[in-house]
């Protein structure tokens, strides 16, 4: 799948639509959700034009690989669920329920969040 340089992260990323600012470094863009599904929900974007999981590492760089995985840290961290715990979360294609066409991680806590999946 082709990069959609005008889909909402994107446009995020050039100032075009406003965020909820929680980081921000030269190669990632963290804020806030807002659909939050708790009290902790934040969005961990790569500033690089990356469509999924699978894409980000097959070719970003491995300044912007530690990059992306420090600013997961440093959200936790900041948000305060470090010690209480947390998920994080990356839906990948259309099986997985992806609905942003650029890769995007989720850091969810601030309460109990329950089993993974549903047991079948």
């Amino acid at each position: 799948m082709a990069y959609d340089r005008n889909n909402v992260f994107a446009r995020i990323l050039r100032g075009e639509i406003t965020c909820n600012k929680v980081y921000e470094d030269e190669h990632v863009l963290a804020f806030d959700d807002i659909s939050a599904r708790a009290p902790t929900h934040v969005l961990v974007i790569p500033k690089g034009e990356y469509v999924s999981l699978d894409d980000f590492s097959a070719k970003a760089s491995a300044t912007e690989l530690a990059a992306f995985i420090r600013a997961l840290g440093h959200v936790a961290r900041a948000r305060g669920v470090a010690d209480t715990g947390y998920r994080i979360l990356a839906n990948v294609g259309r099986d997985g329920h992806q609905e942003v066409p650029h890769f995007h991680a989720h850091v969810v806590g601030g309460r109990d969040l329950g089993a993974m999946l549903p047991r079948r």
